[in-house]
């Protein structure tokens, strides 16, 4: 019997706690057409994705969050259910397929079932059609969702970036009392080796603690980016090219991830200016996700991240300065601990009784949190262009979630040659997403600019191309 781990379960207590919550994710495959014909992509999707066995499994939960839920085969698994087909009113454009893809993520999972839908959509212009895979996060985190919506494609994923994070050439650190030898000297130094080791890690972690508390717990500048949810959503989405990105990198000796949040962090700044508001230091502080997923457990279908939550510089209007600040800040929490911290707090809970931990994160989710602002997190996609039953995967658009009041929230994917953003926000209180995703493509535009002569001008040596931590 498979059970959820603490982490996992967290997000179906964090949904439990707002009924304007969906915490599922997704991303939208938009292929080259001519689309097959449905029954023939049901058959295929059907084949390929039920040899995933959380695609044919449901939660089981136990009275009074007694013991923690656990995943049992569906004996009644009927694939209509998970498999449907829609079409786009005319002219089938970008916006119609963001209309389309809010409303179908604002709904959610039902856990009768397994959790998991794959739409298939006809409609597009150009003669395109679409697939959208939408999996509960309590199943997956976006790096296992990534692995596992996958396999729908004609060679799977293939090799994907994520081999480029920093956890994938990390192995877990095992602390070992050190070997019984006879030379009392040699037994002695390696017992010091081990202490001094366990006193560092644990002198790490505990400032990572301090610092997500602090964040936490100190309320962000006022705006209007948190505040109750509705359940509607809206999305949007832009590319960048990922050779104007690396440019950027290369001028200015940062990672994707630096670049990819400083036109966040531009486009926020742009949209709190147009809102009418003043940025301040502390008006975006955000929620990074960091995986701690090694590369031997890619296939591993649940949650291996821990989090950082920096202030995106939003109070420096020049795009240069917000670069080299959001590097800096990356740089600290990334050494401060804060990556640590998270996974000893998933891994310490697994001590505690579960009725305990899930009243606690049910509780902690329906307080009103006004430390962090939105999340920006970042998924390593395929290096290599998709095939779904011969037919072109062109975009590759990734979808977030919302929830703990935060109004919009951005996903960061890879893709061949592409970096593209997928924005999420409240369909009342945040109007303007459209506005937010086509930001961060300025913002990009004009680091390419500037890095042009920033690259001619300055030496660089070694880079790092890092993503996600």
């Amino acid at each position: 019997m498979e059970q959820l781990n603490t982490l996992d379960a967290g997000f179906l207590h964090a949904e439990d706690s707002d009924r304007h919550v969906s915490l599922a994710i997704g991303a939208v495959a938009v292929l080259a057409g001519p689309m097959p014909s449905f029954d023939s992509l049901v058959s295929t999707i059907n084949g390929r994705v039920l040899a995933v066995p959380r695609f044919c499994q449901v939660l089981h939960t136990q009275p009074l969050d007694l013991g923690a839920p656990h995943w049992v085969d569906d004996a009644d698994l009927d694939i209509s259910h998970h498999i449907r087909l829609a079409a786009l009113p005319r002219p089938g454009d970008d916006a119609a397929l963001s209309r389309w893809v809010a409303e179908v993520m604002e709904r959610r999972l039902d856990r009768d079932r397994p959790l998991w839908e794959c739409w298939v959509v006809d409609g597009l212009a150009h003669n395109r059609w679409a697939i959208l895979m939408k999996v509960h996060h309590c199943i997956a985190d976006g790096i296992a969702a990534t692995h596992m919506l996958s396999r729908i494609c004609d060679d799977g994923a293939g090799d994907t970036f994520a081999t480029d994070i920093r956890a994938a050439h990390e192995s877990m650190r095992v602390l070992r009392l050190p070997a019984l030898t006879l030379n009392p000297i040699e037994w002695i130094a390696g017992a010091w080796r081990t202490s001094v080791g366990v006193t560092t890690a644990a002198a790490q972690a505990l400032q990572g603690v301090t610092q997500i508390a602090g964040g936490l717990l100190r309320p962000a500048a006022a705006s209007s980016l948190t505040g109750p949810l509705t359940s509607m959503r809206r999305y949007a989405s832009v590319e960048v090219s990922m050779e104007h990105v690396t440019n950027i990198c290369n001028g200015f000796g940062v990672t994707i991830n630096d670049v990819a949040l400083a036109a966040i962090t531009d486009s926020y700044r742009t949209m709190l200016l147009r809102r009418g508001e003043r940025p301040q230091p502390d008006s975006l502080r955000t929620l990074v996700p960091v995986s701690v997923r090694s590369a031997d457990a890619s296939d591993e279908t649940d949650n291996r991240v821990s989090i950082m939550l920096p202030c995106l510089p939003v109070e420096k209007a020049d795009p240069v300065a917000q670069l080299q600040a959001v590097h800096k800040r990356l740089a600290r929490a990334k050494v401060s601990g804060q990556r640590q911290a998270g996974s000893i707090f998933v891994s310490a809970a697994k001590a505690i009784p579960f009725a305990l931990t899930a009243w606690t994160v049910r509780t902690l989710t329906r307080l009103p949190q006004r430390g962090v602002v939105t999340l920006a997190t970042n998924v390593p996609g395929p290096r290599k262009r998709l095939r779904v039953m011969g037919r072109e995967v062109v975009r590759l658009l990734p979808i977030p979630p919302l929830a703990l009041k935060l109004r919009t929230g951005i996903a960061i994917m890879s893709y061949a040659d592409h970096l593209a953003f997928g924005v999420i926000g409240d369909y009342d209180a945040a109007p303007d997403v459209d506005e937010l995703a086509s930001g961060i493509e300025r913002a990009v535009e004009r680091l390419t600019s500037v890095s042009a002569g920033h690259w001619r001008s300055t030496p660089v040596g070694t880079l790092s191309l890092v993503q996600g931590g």
